[in-house]
């Protein structure tokens, strides 16, 4: 470990900007906290890192680590305690001076602050609640936040941290318990699992408490309890959150003291994998953030393509680059899980449980199920239209309102700016499809690929798909 003393702010945001760009787990949806008179900055539709919000804007925010000492070992981080790497630390003051001097400059939207462990996980996390209680209420800035919560951390900490950012994140790091153990045997999946329940529990109590959600679930002694008070349950269940953080010397938050109005980390919560490390399949990948999804709320579960910074021995190597490709294929299908109301086992099974490399998921889906198609565009509904290749949400919805006024063709779907060149082998206007074409999986396959204007890296141009028959000489 290389220490240096009396390190300049500007030394320490180039060394700690740097150890942040390999944690890709940084976007934000559902704020619309609007600007005030005793503040600076907003939180309206705010988007992260050079993405583009939900009103058009691309905007960008200070994406920084606290600190990249750390007391784990794990093998795939370049913040790991046995490499010997410049150490550096933020003050709470120091994280507050810059994120204001760079919102004022309009360099910024926002913070994204996440942190290596330093001395313990309750330590680091105290230093990281002083940064966000003095960037609000000290330093009055209304803009977006996003926290990374430490696992193992209390559920006191956890709690304070959340009525200040508006996204917070538990990183799950790898997909398996077995994988975590095998890299990062200092870090334990049920601890990771714990703050993210705790997350969800209270933002549903918070949402019920002030009207916006209503949830009541089904004990085993088949009475009903409300999500509100299983929340609180949950959480005081190991300690006392009032006193634990009096002892901490914390503010205490319940119902009646916080301010009128207050929101649970309002952007909800996200988490990263690391993809390419172990040997999982996507088809294990995906039905993880499947299960994330459904049983935990999250708001997004991001792949990070793994590099071997390290060049540690019981890491695959990635000489030839990290697998982008593959990263890319998993959001496609984390997008159908998320908009399109696929499951994963309409994507993948055991018996083929990674995605086509030559072709995106939803078209490959298509050509599995040819026997759905084609579709008539002026009377299938809505999901049935999600489900057909070129066709997205924003076209669907374009579809069923302009058909009630209209009957389509062709021309009306490529002035909707439908990708008419995949959609074509699957629909019908009018009972007619644009030109005879045969409903045959070989031929469509060939068709798209042809129609790519960039195929993947490393796939031949010239490469065709054919379906392998048993009276092929090859196989005799």
């Amino acid at each position: 470990m290389i220490v240096q003393e009396g390190m300049s702010i500007q030394k320490k945001l180039e060394i700690l900007s740097d150890a942040a760009k390999y944690d890709v787990a940084c976007t934000s949806s559902g704020v619309d906290r609007g600007g005030n008179k005793s503040g600076m900055g907003n939180s309206l539709a705010c988007g992260i890192c050079h993405t583009f919000s939900a009103d058009g804007r691309c905007i960008s925010l200070l994406k920084i680590l606290f600190t990249n000492e750390c007391i784990f070992d794990c093998k795939y981080c370049i913040n790991r305690s046995s490499n010997d790497v410049v150490r550096a630390s933020f003050t709470p003051k120091e994280v507050c001076e810059l994120t204001m001097e760079f919102y004022r400059r309009n360099y910024i939207e926002g913070l994204f602050l996440s942190s290596g462990i330093m001395i313990s996980p309750n330590h680091t996390m105290e230093l990281i609640y002083i940064t966000l209680r003095m960037l609000r209420e000290v330093y009055n800035f209304n803009g977006y936040i996003h926290c990374k919560a430490i696992p193992g951390a209390d559920q006191a900490l956890i709690e304070a941290i959340g009525w200040y950012a508006d996204r917070m994140s538990v990183n799950l790091e790898l997909p398996t318990a077995e994988s975590l153990k095998e890299l990062a045997p200092h870090k334990k999946r049920k601890h990771i699992l714990k703050p993210m329940r705790q997350i969800q529990l209270r933002r549903e109590s918070n949402m019920e408490y002030l009207g916006i959600n209503n949830k009541y679930i089904l004990k085993e002694d088949n009475s009903y309890v409300s999500q509100a008070n299983l929340a609180l349950d949950y959480i005081q269940n190991d300690n006392d959150i009032g006193e634990v953080m009096t002892e901490r010397g914390l503010t205490s938050f319940n119902q009646q003291s916080r301010p009128k109005g207050s929101k649970y980390v309002p952007a909800g919560q996200s988490t990263q994998m690391i993809i390419g490390a172990t040997k999982e399949t996507d088809y294990h990948i995906m039905s993880v953030s499947e299960v994330l999804y459904s049983k935990f709320d999250l708001k997004r579960v991001f792949y990070s393509a793994f590099v071997n910074v390290n060049h540690d021995n019981d890491l695959p190597s990635t000489i030839n680059g990290a697998p982008l490709l593959r990263e890319h294929r998993l959001y496609q299908a984390d997008w159908l899980l998320r908009f399109y109301g696929f499951k994963i086992k309409e994507l993948l099974d055991e018996e083929n449980p990674n995605f086509n490399v030559l072709m995106d998921p939803k078209c490959n889906w298509a050509l599995r199920h040819l026997d759905l198609f084609p579709v008539e565009i002026n009377k299938a509904d809505y999901y049935t239209l999600l489900r057909v290749p070129g066709i997205g949400v924003h076209s669907a919805r374009r579809i069923i309102a302009a058909r009630k006024s209209a009957i389509l063709d062709f021309k009306d779907l490529k002035a909707m700016r439908i990708v008419l060149k995949r959609a074509v082998y699957f629909i019908t206007c009018k009972g007619k499809m644009m030109y005879p074409i045969k409903i045959d999986e070989d031929f469509i396959t060939r068709e798209l690929l042809a129609s790519n204007e960039k195929l993947p890296h490393g796939v031949e141009k010239d490469i065709t798909f054919k379906q392998l028959s048993l009276f092929d000489g090859g196989l005799m």
